[in-house]
């Protein structure tokens, strides 16, 4: 049963915290004249933060939410959150992936608690109704007192359209998303290279963290900083070789470059965990920002997806998955299972800085005024355009652009010239 057949089930993805509908609360948000300057309180309103549930995660957007490597055999199942709406994503005894709201279609309990498992069967513990790993409704106790009418085939859990891009599996609560490959658009040989050109993977496992951040501050995050935050591209004297950067019009960014061995790496104790082993592929680091909040990165012999949650206007979760190659040989097996939390993880070699950089940007946006964009940025006054380098923080400016579009913000109209012009 998909959820689209079934509007007044949608009326829960799109309602306030007190139980009014998100559209009927207007918000009022003047966006800055200038491309390339953001309000700061975009990040704090929490009237802004619901219209972004609302049309963002809610919307006709797709997201990420499990590889199908982490549901390998039938009756498997992952438990996730698209904004603030629980789902279950099962593997059926018919080896079919379908991802359904979490919630029995009677009265409203969450089903699953678990973050992932395997189960033939899902038992609500409310009332014993009882679900079957295709969704369907098999059982509820004392259906004699139900009405005439009552029809076990419609009370199967409530089903969202779901795709698969080499594995990845995406889903979407939008009834006028587009297709998932014209979704991706050219980022789709970016995101191929990061899943190991076939998506053919095996899950190695999971680090999760919450952020004191806002999600878009954490998916505001760019090339400009990192040689400089990140101490250990110093400590390494790493540095980038040519390459790509891609920028589509539905915000989401893909960047491509060439991957130099570590001039420096006599200093750590495991110099392997700096280097590039697989030579089945090219030496690159591959990095993609999906709009709205999924950051994918292929880099030395990781592969790692990071999902996000957004918890509150304050907070969100990131799950950082990682994956080996089904090729791979006990050899490379280990030493992609030891290259991936240590190298990439939230504490890791390269990105351990930024979680407490999320935290100061958050707290720093509090500050009234506005921020702004400067690295690649070629005019203050004219859209961004789309062709930047993997250094640039201009690249971001167009994900903005979408974010404007969609979130249906008007831009204030430039001052006037000093001459009068």
């Amino acid at each position: 049963m998909v959820l689209n057949d079934h509007p007044e089930d949608l009326r829960v993805a799109a309602t306030m915290n007190n139980g009014t509908e998100a559209a009927s609360q207007p918000v009022h948000l003047t966006w800055p004249a200038r491309y390339s300057v953001l309000p700061k309180e975009v990040f704090h309103r929490p009237d802004i933060y619901q219209l972004e549930l609302e049309r963002i995660f809610y919307g006709p957007e797709w997201h990420p939410v499990a590889h199908a490597c982490e549901l390998p055999k039938p009756g498997d199942f992952k438990t996730f959150r698209i904004g603030e709406v629980p789902i279950l994503i099962l593997r059926g005894d018919d080896d079919r992936v379908r991802v359904f709201l979490n919630s029995c279609t009677h009265r409203g309990t969450q089903l699953e608690t678990r973050s992932r498992g395997r189960a033939a069967e899902f038992e609500c513990p409310y009332h014993r109704w009882l679900f079957n790993n295709r969704g369907e409704l098999m059982a509820c106790p004392g259906r004699e007192r139900f009405p005439a009418e009552f029809n076990k085939q419609d009370y199967g859990l409530r089903e969202i359209r779901s795709a698969q891009f080499n594995g990845l599996i995406f889903a979407t609560m939008g009834r006028d998303a587009i297709g998932l490959d014209d979704y991706l658009g050219d980022t789709r040989p970016f995101l191929a290279t990061i899943l190991g050109g076939d998506g053919r993977l095996n899950l190695l496992g999971y680090q999760k963290v919450c952020f004191a951040t806002n999600w878009k501050e954490y998916n505001d995050n760019e090339g400009y900083h990192a040689p400089l935050l990140h101490r250990a591209f110093r400590l390494l004297r790493w540095q980038g070789g040519t390459g790509t950067f891609l920028v589509t019009d539905r915000g989401h960014l893909a960047m491509e470059a060439e991957l130099r061995d570590s001039a420096n790496s006599e200093f750590l104790n495991d110099p392997s965990i700096v280097q590039f082993k697989d030579r089945r592929v090219a030496p690159r680091s591959t990095i993609m920002g999906l709009f709205p909040a999924t950051v994918i990165v292929k880099h030395c012999d990781v592969m790692n997806v990071r999902f996000a949650i957004p918890l509150s206007v304050d907070e969100v979760e990131i799950h950082y998955a990682y994956y080996s190659h089904a090729d791979d040989d006990p050899e490379m097996l280990r030493h992609r299972l030891r290259q991936s939390s240590n190298l990439l993880g939230p504490s890791g070699l390269i990105s351990l800085e930024d979680g407490a950089v999320f935290n100061r940007l958050h707290r720093g946006d509090r500050a009234p005024g506005t921020v702004s964009f400067q690295k690649g940025v070629v005019s203050y006054d004219r859209p961004p355009g789309y062709a930047f380098e993997q250094n640039d923080e201009a690249g971001n400016m167009a994900k903005w652009e979408y974010y404007i579009k969609i979130m249906g913000f008007e831009r204030a109209a430039p001052a006037a010239a000093s001459n009068g012009g």
